[in-house]
C-alpha cells in the first residue's frame, strides 16, 4: 500500500471580496471593520485537496491560517469543507504579516510535525495585497520545486504532472512530490459547506501556536507610507475627427 499524503493548505482571513474597500480615516491602511471571509484562490486550495482526499481516502489535509483569533472562524470553513486538521499561527495584529513572514512560519511548522508533508497547496495571491509571493518564497526556503497558477493537477504516486496558465495558453510541467502548488481560478469549484460539516467540524482538533513557538520573527520589511484610492475616472468625450482625437490625446491626455 502506498504511503499516505500529507497536504499542507494555508488559509488567508481576507476582507469579503463582495465588500466596497474604502481607505480608513489616518490613511495608513484600508478599513478592516467589514465582512471577512476565506480568500477565494485559498478555498480554491482547500477544495482541490479535498478532491484529492476523496480518490485517496488516506490522505491528510492540513489547513493552517496565521493571524488574530479570528482566523480560527476560517480555520473551522476549511473543516468544515473537509480538512481533517487545522493549525492556527496566532498573532496580535495580523496587518503586519507580510508574505516572507508567513512563508518562514509555514516552513517552521512543516519542519516541526513529525510527519513532513508531502504537498502544500496555496493561493496564487490572495485579495487584499495580491502579492502572489508565498507559495514561491515557501517553495524557495523549503527548496522545494513549485508548479504556479495551477488549472489542472495529477498525482501519480511520487509524481506531479500540473497544467499551468501562461500569457500564450496552457503549460504542462511534471515534478516529483515533495512539491508546492499554488491554485488558479479554473482549477475548480468550491463547494459550500453543509450544515452536518460545519457541526463536525467543530469536533475537529484545532491548535494554536505562536510565532514565537516557531522560532520566527514576523516583524515586517516594509512599510506603507500612505494608502489613497485612486482617482475617479471622469466622463468620455466625443471628438469630431482624427486629429482632433491625437490632440486631445497628445496636449490633453499627455499620452503620446
Amino acid at each position: 500500500m502506498p504511503n499516505p499524503l500529507r497536504i499542507f493548505v494555508p488559509v488567508k482571513r481576507v476582507v469579503d471580496y463582495a465588500v466596497k474597500v474604502r481607505v480608513n480615516a489616518t490613511m495608513t491602511d484600508v478599513d478592516r471593520n467589514v465582512k471577512h471571509s476565506m480568500n477565494p484562490f485559498d478555498e480554491i486550495a482547500v477544495e482541490e485537496a479535498v478532491r484529492i482526499k476523496e480518490k485517496s481516502p488516506s490522505t491528510e489535509v492540513v489547513a493552517i491560517s496565521c493571524g488574530t483569533a479570528k482566523s480560527q472562524e476560517t480555520l473551522r470553513t476549511a473543516l468544515a469543507m473537509g480538512a481533517d486538521r487545522a493549525v492556527h499561527v496566532e498573532v496580535k495584529d495580523d496587518s503586519i504579516l507580510q508574505p516572507l513572514a508567513v512563508a518562514k512560519l509555514l516552513k517552521a511548522y512543516a519542519d516541526k510535525e513529525a510527519n513532513k508533508p508531502d504537498l502544500f497547496i496555496l493561493g496564487k495571491q490572495a485579495i487584499d495585497d495580491d502579492a502572489s509571493q508565498t507559495g514561491q518564497m515557501l517553495a524557495g526556503l523549503l527548496k522545494w520545486p513549485q508548479t504556479t497558477f495551477a488549472s489542472k493537477i495529477e498525482i501519480s504516486g511520487k509524481s506531479l504532472k500540473v497544467v499551468r496558465e501562461i500569457d500564450g495558453g496552457l503549460e504542462t510541467v511534471s515534478t516529483q512530490l515533495p512539491a508546492i502548488i499554488t491554485t488558479d481560478l479554473r482549477l475548480n469549484e468550491p463547494r459550500y459547506a453543509s450544515l452536518p460539516n460545519i457541526m463536525k467540524a467543530k469536533k475537529k482538533p484545532l491548535v494554536k501556536i505562536t510565532p514565537e513557538d516557531l522560532n520566527v520573527d514576523v516583524s515586517p520589511r516594509l512599510q506603507t507610507l500612505k494608502v489613497v484610492e485612486p482617482p475617479k475616472r471622469s466622463g468620455g468625450r466625443k471628438v469630431e475627427s482624427v486629429d482632433e482625437l491625437v490632440d486631445k490625446l497628445r496636449n490633453e491626455a499627455k499620452a503620446l
